[in-house]
Formats: structure tokens, C-alpha cells, sequence
């Protein structure tokens, strides 16, 4: 789901000076290592910035008008995300000062990551407690871990995904054969969308070289404006904000994802939690997702102003903000809800495995809507479903 800096995918909403933080970096075999064993990576490159000497809003006092009323069994929850529009809920949320409220004395401390294989390793290195993530990585994380690592706890964004090509060289669907089309990561969540598609065409394409009768080109989402501006690739099947950015260039959209998909939905990011903070700290995860569904709730009222919040992060984080031609397209195709649209996490699985990206995983028990469902109980919002995968 996919950041980057000339392009951010995404979150960060307001930090005083922040240390830097070392990179993560992977070598490529290593990738292709994870790939084997699981296969499903994120669609950025390796890093993250941390804010381990603050919490993103000073927390108010326990007990105040702005607060929790009682004080929760945790002083600090650390949390960890995407500056990537699809990560909209925790930019508006923390930028907003709507989870510090939910957690009263409880100080967050805040993580930015440009990818999910980073964000994993963070949470089970106990870096961080929860995180908003895509769900190749949660399926990644969970699966190597033989399900003993994080639980899926809560939806966040569905849509945002587009392949756009270049209108001289593609004019239809039909027109992909011989063609290059990018996505962000070999075995990210974009470019088994793709693999997939093109295979329910009738196309065949080597899964891990990426050749055949339409070239899958693996290509970092920071690189790709570059790549189809020198015409070495002829499209792309990329999230947003690089789709919107790829038309300005001249791109069109041939296909938006989401007109593939029942209901068209699909999970782009979801919310993840450690299952030792989960079991530790139950309140306070309700007092994440109180402040989750809140924020969403804000966002669904007030897009104009969610939408310019979110840039605004954008800006503190990466240090430009997306100008509207990119940023207008980009937020107004993403969807923020708190259903984690478990089936579609599922297929996403399956569509992996039928790819040869990845052996079947056991999924059950990757969810716990538990807590969640008790917060919009609480709301008088009706309960999400983990589509069989739940903690039983």
C-alpha cells in the first residue's frame, strides 16, 4: 500500500523536532527469501522515523474534560504507521489530537514507517504496540510467526488502487499483451492484484521473474513517475497517491481495483496490535479503536477538512505537501471504515497462492474483533464480521 518521499503515501501529523532514525534495509535475496517462505510483502521502501522522547499530543491529565475518565493500564502506547494517504485514520487522529483524547494519561508515542516488512519486525521487537499496515504484511507477519505474533483488530481504508497506462501505447484492457506494467514490489499486495487479473485474462507471467505475455516490472513506487516519464515502463497498477500522479504525467486510469471487487471494497489497511500488549493491555486497545472510529466517523463528516489535516501531515513528514491535482483524485477514491473486510483479506490469500507467491497460510485466528465490536456496541453501530478467521 505503498509511501514514499517524492510521492508520500501518507501519515504524519504534527512532531517537534524529531530524531532521526536509522533505516531498515533488506537485501533483495533476503526479499525473495520471505517471498518463499510467505511471500507477501509491502509496497514501499525499508525505513521508519520514531518519536521516542514525546507523545505525539501532550496528554492531558487523567480524569479531564479531554481525556479518559479513569487511567488506563498502560502510560504509553506506541504506535506506528504509514505517510501514505491510505493511513488517513492515524494522520487525522494523532494530527487531531482524537486518540490522545481517547487515551487520556496514556502518552503515544508515534513511529513512521515506509514499509510493512519494517512495521512487522518493529512490533515484534515490541518498537511498537499497534499499527496501522497493509494486509500483505499482516498476512507476512502473522503467517511466519505460526500466528503467535499480532492479531488484526480493526479496519481502517478500503480503495485507492488504479492501473493507469499510457493512452498512446494502451487504449484497452486488450491492449496489455507485450506491454510493461509496474507495481510497487514483487509479492506486495499490488502486484499479486495484477498477477491475478492478468491470469483471469488468459495472460501467462512468470510470477517471480515478472516475464511473459505482459512484463510485470517491479518498481518503487518513488521511481515509477521517472520510469514511465523515460517510457520504460508503459503502466502501472499502483495505490494512490502514485496512480494520481502517474495522470498528471499523462496516464490514464484503464481500471480503477475496486470495480473488481464485490461491493467494491477491498481491505487496503488494517489496524494491528502485538498479542502480548493485546493481552496486557485491553483497555487501552479499546481506547485506540474508540479513537479509530471517531476519527473515521470525523473523516466521513468532514472530508474537505480531514483531506487538508491529512496533507498537512503529509508536509511535517515528508516535507512537501501533495498538490491538488494529485491529492484531490488520490483522497476522494480511499474509503475510511472500520470494517476490516475480512473476506477480501482471505482472497487476497488465495489470490497470492494461485500466483505461486505463496504456499497456503492458515489464517484462522488472524482476527480479533472483539474489542472493536464492543466499541461500536458502545456507538450503536452494528458489529463487523472476521469472515471465519477470528480468535475463537
Amino acid at each position: 500500500m505503498a509511501p514514499n518521499q517524492t510521492l508520500p503515501h501518507g501519515p504524519n501529523p504534527h512532531t517537534p523536532a524529531r530524531p532521526a532514525a536509522g533505516r531498515i534495509r533488506r537485501s533483495a535475496a533476503a526479499a525473495i527469501a520471505g517471498l518463499t517462505a510467505v511471500a507477501l510483502l509491502s509496497a514501499c521502501g525499508y525505513g521508519s522515523k520514531s518519536d521516542d522522547d514525546k507523545p505525539k499530543n501532550p496528554a492531558p491529565a487523567a480524569g479531564s474534560a479531554s481525556g479518559s475518565a479513569a487511567k488506563l493500564s498502560a502510560d504509553t502506547v506506541k504506535i506506528g504507521y504509514f505517510a501514505n494517504l491510505t493511513h488517513g485514520t492515524p494522520l487525522v487522529g494523532l494530527q487531531e489530537g482524537i486518540l490522545q483524547k481517547e487515551l487520556g494519561a496514556t502518552q503515544i508515542k508515534t513511529q513512521v514507517f515506509n514499509a510493512g516488512p519494517a512495521e512487522i519486525e518493529a512490533l515484534n521487537a515490541g518498537s511498537i504496540d499497534i499499527g496501522w499496515i497493509g494486509p500483505s504484511p499482516a498476512i507476512n507477519g502473522y503467517t511466519k510467526s505460526e500466528g503467535k505474533s499480532l492479531k488484526i483488530i480493526g479496519g481502517s481504508a478500503s480503495g485507492g488502487v488504479k492501473l493507469v497506462v499510457n493512452p498512446d501505447k494502451i487504449a484497452t484492457l486488450d491492449d496489455l499483451k507485450g506491454k510493461k506494467i509496474a507495481t510497487p514490489q514483487l509479492g506486495n499486495t499490488q502486484d499479486v492484484a495484477l498477477l491475478n487479473y492478468l491470469a483471469g485474462k488468459g495472460y501467462k507471467v512468470d510470477a517471480q521473474s515478472g516475464a511473459g505475455d505482459v512484463s510485470v516490472v517491479r518498481s518503487d513506487n518513488k521511481v515509477t513517475p521517472d520510469a514511465y516519464k523515460q517510457g520504460s515502463i508503459d503502466g502501472a497498477w499502483v495505490p494512490e497517491p502514485t496512480a494520481s500522479k502517474l495522470v498528471t504525467l499523462g496516464a490514464k486510469v484503464l481500471l480503477n481495483e475496486k470495480d473488481i471487487w464485490p461491493n467494491k471494497q477491498f481491505v487496503i489497511t488494517n489496524i494491528i496490535v502485538s498479542q502480548k500488549f493485546l493481552a496486557e493491555h485491553a483497555d487501552v486497545v479499546e481506547a485506540v479503536l474508540r479513537g479509530s472510529v471517531t476519527t473515521n466517523a470525523f473523516i466521513k463528516a468532514n472530508p474537505d477538512k480531514a483531506k487538508a489535516i491529512a496533507n498537512e501531515a503529509i508536509k511535517k513528514e515528508a516535507g512537501n505537501a501533495l498538490e491538488p491535482a494529485i491529492l484531490d483524485p488520490a483522497w476522494a477514491d480511499i474509503e475510511f471504515l472500520d470494517d476490516p473486510l475480512a473476506s477480501t483479506l482471505q482472497t487476497e490469500a488465495d489470490n497470492a497462492v494461485t500466483a505461486g507467491l505463496l504456499k497456503k497460510p492458515n489464517l484462522a485466528g488472524i482476527y480479533d474483533l472483539t474489542p472493536l465490536n464492543k466499541v461500536l456496541k458502545e456507538k450503536g453501530q452494528s458489529p463487523v464480521a472476521d469472515a471465519g478467521l477470528g480468535t475463537k
